[in-house]
C-alpha cells in the first residue's frame, strides 16, 4: 500500500504555487489541468506544468497530473510522460474501455520516452462510472479509485443535506476497490476550508467507511485531514498488541493480551491502522 495519504491539488495555471505546495506538508501534489484551469489557459497551463516537472529535484514529493478527458487528453498525457509525472488522475472515467485506451497511449509514450509505467487513478463522477466501478477498479494501471462527489451528485440529482446522500456510492467504490485487490479509494476533496473541526470529523468518518487518505484543495486542509486520518493512541496500542501476538503465533490463530481471538483478518485491520500513522 502506498504511504501517501494527503494529495494536494494545485491549479496548473498557477506555477508560482507549485513549490509552495511541495513545501506545504502534503504527501503528494496533483497538478490540475482540468477543472481548476479555464479553457483559454489550457495550453499555457500544460506548458507550465511540464516545465516545472522537468526542472524539479528528485526524489521528493510525488507529483501527479490531473488531465483533461476530452480533446486535450493526448496532449496532456504526452506532456505528463515526457516530463516525468509520477502518475495520472483521470477524471470522468465511465468505463474500463477508457482505461484501456489510456493504457495504450501511455504504453506507446513510455516506449518513446524511455519512461517506467505510469500509474493511473480514475475519478468516478457519473452514474455510468458508478455502475461500472468494479470494472474500472480492475482496469489497467489503476492504483486507486476516487469519487468526484460534486459531479457525481449533480449527475445523480442528489442534493447533499445531512451528509449520507452519497453513502451508497461511497460504499460501492470501497467494495469495488477491495474486489480488485487495489489500494482503498482516496476520500474526495471538499470545499470546506475554514472549518477545520468539521473537515477533521468528516475525514475520520470517511476513513471509517473504508477510504484511505484524502484529497485537499487548500493547504489549510492538510492539518485537519491528517488529524482525521490518524489513529488514536489507543488504536495504535491495540494494533501493535494484535500484530505482536499474531507474529508470535507464527501467523496462525492467536489471542492478544486481552484474550481476543486474532486471525489474518484482524491482523489486516491492525496493519491498516498503523499505515495511517504516516
Amino acid at each position: 500500500m502506498s504511504s501517501a495519504l494527503i494529495y494536494l491539488y494545485v491549479p496548473g495555471d498557477r506555477p508560482e504555487r507549485f513549490g509552495k505546495a511541495i513545501a506545504s506538508g502534503t504527501d503528494a501534489v496533483v497538478l490540475d489541468l482540468e477543472d481548476a484551469v479555464p479553457l483559454a489557459a489550457k495550453d499555457s497551463a500544460r506548458i507550465a506544468v511540464g516545465t516545472w516537472l522537468e526542472r524539479r529535484d528528485r526524489p521528493g514529493v510525488p507529483a501527479w497530473v490531473r488531465v483533461n478527458p476530452g480533446a486535450e487528453l493526448l496532449d496532456d498525457l504526452t506532456m505528463a510522460v515526457r516530463c516525468g509525472a509520477d502518475g495520472i488522475w483521470l477524471p470522468k472515467c465511465d468505463d474500463r474501455a477508457t482505461l484501456e485506451r489510456v493504457d495504450r497511449i501511455l504504453t506507446d509514450l513510455e516506449a518513446q520516452e524511455g519512461r517506467p509505467p505510469t500509474p493511473v487513478s480514475p475519478l468516478i463522477e457519473t452514474g455510468a462510472g458508478l455502475v461500472n466501478a468494479p470494472a474500472i477498479a480492475a482496469g489497467p494501471r489503476v492504483e486507486f479509485v476516487q469519487i468526484g462527489e460534486v459531479d457525481l451528485a449533480a449527475d445523480l440529482g442528489v442534493t447533499p443535506v445531512v451528509g449520507d446522500e452519497l453513502l451508497w456510492a461511497r460504499s460501492q467504490v470501497v467494495a469495488a476497490s477491495a474486489a480488485a485487490r487495489i489500494r482503498p479509494p482516496l476520500a474526495a476533496a471538499s470545499p470546506v476550508i475554514d472549518d477545520p473541526e468539521s473537515f477533521e470529523t468528516e475525514t475520520r468518518r470517511l476513513t471509517g467507511l473504508g477510504f484511505f487518505g484524502r484529497a485537499c484543495i487548500h493547504p489549510r486542509q492538510i492539518g485537519p485531514a491528517r488529524a482525521g486520518l490518524a489513529p488514536t493512541a489507543s488504536e495504535v496500542d491495540t494494533a501493535v498488541d494484535v500484530l505482536a501476538a499474531f507474529d508470535a503465533a507464527g501467523h496462525g490463530a492467536a489471542t492478544d493480551s486481552a484474550g481476543r481471538l486474532i486471525d489474518e483478518a484482524v491482523a489486516r485491520i491492525a496493519r491498516r491502522t498503523l499505515a495511517r500513522r504516516v
